[in-house]
């Protein structure tokens, strides 16, 4: 078993060895001539975050294609495209969302709960709630990275409030939906706020 401060010293080859020898599942990826749409059902079927666009001939990749920058793409380009009705309902009418049993954590919580509820629920964010049951703040894989490059990941006792002050990028907080607002007016403010 690895240690974590042996985490500098491994290469990503030894890690994939140990990791993944028994978990081991083939690239998922997709050729550029297909359709957007088995793009986005390539993401949801194989619940990945990012989808490779390979070269069928060289092997190269050309892109990585991700749920922002689709969902960019639709809103830059929906105007002149027929919009479907359904972007004129709301989430409630929908039915989109999580609204029972949703995996949260508090300000003062644990790096290391955080990161075994990631794994345990497979989410990429956490909201972080307070004592009123406020979301202040969201805890995401991406400031997990943050841990690494600061090599500060032999102290998982820290709080998320603690590892939160560490944040590389300018954060303008978190950006929040109602149930009654439009499809059309939750995407824009999506890719308006580029999360």
């Amino acid at each position: 078993q690895v240690q974590i401060y042996e985490l500098e010293e491994h290469k990503i080859e030894t890690w994939r060895e140990l990791y993944l020898q028994e978990t081991f599942k083939p690239l998922v990826n997709i050729s550029p001539d297909a359709s957007l749409f088995d793009a986005v059902y390539s993401l949801i079927k194989n619940k990945i975050h990012r989808l490779p666009v390979i070269d069928p001939v060289s092997g190269n990749a050309l892109y990585i294609l991700t749920h922002k920058r689709i969902l960019k793409f639709l809103q830059l380009f929906m105007s002149e495209m027929p919009k479907p009705a359904f972007m004129k309902k709301n989430l409630d009418e929908l039915g989109i969302g999580t609204y029972h049993n949703i995996a949260f954590i508090h300000p003062d919580t644990p790096i290391i709960k955080a990161l075994n509820i990631f794994v345990d629920r497979r989410v990429s964010a956490l909201p972080v709630v307070d004592e009123s049951g406020k979301v202040v703040d969201i805890y995401s894989k991406f400031d997990v990275i943050n841990l690494a490059a600061e090599k500060t990941y032999n102290n998982l006792d820290i709080t998320v409030t603690q590892a939160l002050q560490h944040r590389s990028q300018y954060f303008e907080g978190v950006v929040k939906c109602s149930m009654l607002e439009t499809l059309e007016t939750i995407v824009d403010r999506i890719v308006k706020a580029e999360v």
